[in-house]
């Protein structure tokens, strides 16, 4: 498999709408909608979505490890669960459906054992010959140091693979200080990893220049939300504007784009086209509800417009 994920904190998210919220009252809402969540299995069901294939690595237990393994299995998304002796997370969406604003709630995460973070070491340590890149994507949970993704970007350069980070806080900036292939922070990350509490004007340039020049990256792909991505490399930094559109969620917007651009980079295409590819498929993720991903017809007519400019 070209493509394997990892993740080590996922969650089974969901969903429900309701008319309004209100303190105090027994509140009555629609049947829930689950799906399976968190960082990088996001990737590959989005990856799944848009015709792709890759392999999700991740770490769960309890009812509702067992239920994001069944929600895996429904969508065709191949993939190996490590699994834990504690439970893992459920996180709520609320869509209220008199203002359409969305309520999110993340529960804490699982707590893994060393031996348990070991197997998910070994998983990508045993990976056939043939992976390419590895996507580390979302928190890590309590147990799991902070420089694991580094530990993960190592491991992906002693294999001759390309490391895809995708996360916040001391993970990132741990993962920094060992390089990766890749990195996809937002604005804020961005600041972070420059020591900086917030970033002004065109200053976002500089400093992903800086990132680049010490090797913390060799590709900073920066999110800038509805104004799409800048991309920068040791030859220059660009910007993919996306159109716009109307915003249903922002859910899984981030792991649908990432996951357009790792797939686009899997099959060949240049970096910019790649990059492209996946602002369509961020772009296309807004305009769903609730948790839904990306659709695919979305993301081709969005492309097709980014393409020509």
């Amino acid at each position: 498999m070209k493509i394997v994920t990892l993740t080590m904190n996922p969650a089974l998210d969901k969903s429900i709408r309701i008319e309004r919220l209100q303190p105090y009252r027994k509140l009555r809402s629609e049947a829930p909608a689950y799906d399976a969540g968190g960082g990088s299995i996001n990737v590959s069901r989005a990856i799944k979505i848009l015709g792709g294939e890759s392999l999700a690595i991740f770490a769960a237990g309890g009812p509702t490890g067992e239920k994001i393994k069944e929600l895996l299995d429904e969508e065709g998304v191949e993939h190996r669960m490590i699994r834990i002796e504690d439970t893992t997370r459920e996180n709520l969406m609320v869509m209220e459906k008199s203002t359409e604003d969305q309520f999110r709630f993340g529960m804490p995460g699982s707590t893994l054992k060393k031996e348990e973070i070991q197997k998910c070491t070994d998983a990508v340590y045993d990976l056939s010959g043939d992976a390419e890149y590895i996507v580390a994507s979302g928190s890590l949970p309590r147990g799991v140091p902070t420089d694991y993704y580094g530990e993960i970007a190592a491991l992906a350069k002693k294999r001759n693979a390309k490391c895809v980070v995708d996360t916040s806080g001391k993970a990132l900036e741990e993962a920094a200080k060992r390089g990766v292939c890749l990195m996809k922070p937002n604005l804020g990350e961005l600041s972070a990893l420059a020591g900086r509490k917030e970033i002004f004007g065109m200053e976002q340039e500089e400093i992903a220049r800086e990132i680049i020049r010490e090797s913390k990256a060799e590709i900073l792909i920066v999110s800038l939300g509805p104004r799409g991505a800048m991309v920068a490399t040791k030859k220059d930094i660009q910007y993919v504007i996306p159109p716009t559109v109307k915003k249903k969620s922002v859910v899984g917007a981030g792991d649908s784009m990432l996951a357009g651009i790792i797939l686009s980079q899997s099959r060949g295409e240049d970096l910019i086209t790649s990059v492209k590819y996946g602002v369509a498929a961020g772009t296309a993720a807004t305009m769903t509800p609730g948790t839904d991903l990306c659709r695919k017809e979305d993301v081709e007519k969005i492309y097709e417009w980014l393409k020509d400019k």
